[in-house]
């Protein structure tokens, strides 16, 4: 034991004496939480907008403006001209035309159907798409104010057959992308940070010479390999002290579930993080090799197939498969059921069961690698 606590010593005297590496165990997670967590989002708002109203009444500037304050849309042309939209849309400078015809304030007040167009650039997709269901949202809320105004006025409800509905949502009641997003930034970092300094730590020991002197010691192999682990154990959980930190109190991130779960939960997926580390630098001659290991072949891999930036639920069948093998899959579920919904070790025992035998079968094996390197 007292050998392993020598190493562990060893380990945090070269981070002190390193500053680079000290300014990447603690201000990179910061500074990636920040600028993911504002990057990182799917909410759209200012939408520009160019508004063509040919009708020019007070309904059709009613209208209009309840597309302004809604918050969504950015008014940034009026034209008279409905071929005029075509230049607006094709330079880029609006995404999104609203064209209000001619007695459109005359069908609503004879409670007739006042059709309007909506014209939208649809290079972007995604912003389209939510476009699109912003302003289905403003039409149907307009729609139920006007409905409320006849029945004020007249007090008779029209006979128009309708459906009402009573949305609620659970969990997240204000859509925030960010509740979703910051959830999972704090599980990539922990991979990010524990497992790119496990790689180079051990990768800068062969190259300095450092690892073959500590060979030719007494020490045993096991206790070399626990000896340099650990200190990332404890980096990993500082990093996530500080990601939580930020996350609550800058971002205003409700968490629901047990903090010490959540910790608890985050060791186990060390064991795959640590393993993967350690494995990349047993096939790395080099600190740049093994950075560039681990972003190509690692970071870029999971990002993509864990359910972080794109549902899996949405992916080919053969590769929905493959997620399985991915434990950063696991962690996500755990850390945004904890986050958001305030799950426990019942809700979430199937991913913890999966995550803990990656995290080990992974650590293994990349301890005999490292053992047999070692020999």
């Amino acid at each position: 034991m007292r050998i392993i606590w020598c190493i562990i010593i060893k380990e945090f005297n070269q981070l002190k004496r390193d500053p680079r590496l000290r300014a990447t165990i603690i201000i990179a997670p910061i500074l990636q939480l920040l600028l993911m967590g504002y990057a990182a989002t799917t909410d759209v708002n200012n939408i520009s907008l160019a508004v063509c109203d040919l009708d020019k009444s007070v309904t059709s500037r009613e209208f209009t403006r309840s597309f302004v304050s809604s918050g969504y849309f950015t008014v940034e042309r009026n034209v008279n001209e409905y071929n005029s939209l075509d230049k607006l849309i094709d330079n880029g400078t609006v995404q999104v035309a609203l064209v209000i015809p001619p007695n459109f304030g005359a069908f609503v007040e004879a409670q007739k159907s006042a059709p309007v167009q909506l014209l939208v650039d649809g290079s972007d997709g995604y912003t389209a798409g939510i476009a699109l269901g912003y302003a289905g949202q403003i039409a149907g809320a307009y729609n139920q104010h006007i409905l409320q105004q006849t029945i004020s006025r007249t007090g008779v409800k029209p006979n128009i057959g309708s459906v009402n509905s009573d949305i609620r949502v659970w969990y997240n009641p204000e859509l925030k992308s960010k509740n979703f997003m910051i959830p999972g930034i704090v599980a990539m970092l922990l991979l990010i940070t524990t497992g790119m300094l496990t790689a180079m730590a051990i990768v800068k020991e062969r190259e300095v010479g450092t690892l073959e002197q500590l060979i030719v010691t007494p020490i045993k192999p096991w206790q070399l390999i626990l000896g340099k682990l650990v200190p990332f154990v404890i980096v990993g959980i500082i990093d996530v002290i500080l990601v939580l930190t930020v996350g609550r109190f800058w971002f205003d991130v409700p968490v629901r579930g047990s903090v010490p779960f959540l910790f608890f939960c985050g060791g186990i997926f060390l064991l795959s993080s640590l393993g993967i580390g350690l494995f990349v630098s047993t096939v790395s001659h080099s600190q740049q090799q093994a950075a560039m290991t681990m972003q190509f072949f690692i970071f870029i891999p999971f990002l993509y197939l864990s359910g972080f930036t794109f549902p899996i639920e949405n992916m080919p069948r053969a590769i929905q498969y493959l997620t399985y093998a991915i434990p950063l899959r696991y962690f996500l579920e755990i850390v945004r059921g904890i986050f958001l919904k305030g799950d426990g070790f019942m809700n979430l025992w199937p991913q913890i069961l999966a995550m803990f035998i990656i995290g080990v079968v992974t650590l293994t094996l990349s301890m005999m690698r490292f053992h047999k390197k070692l020999e």
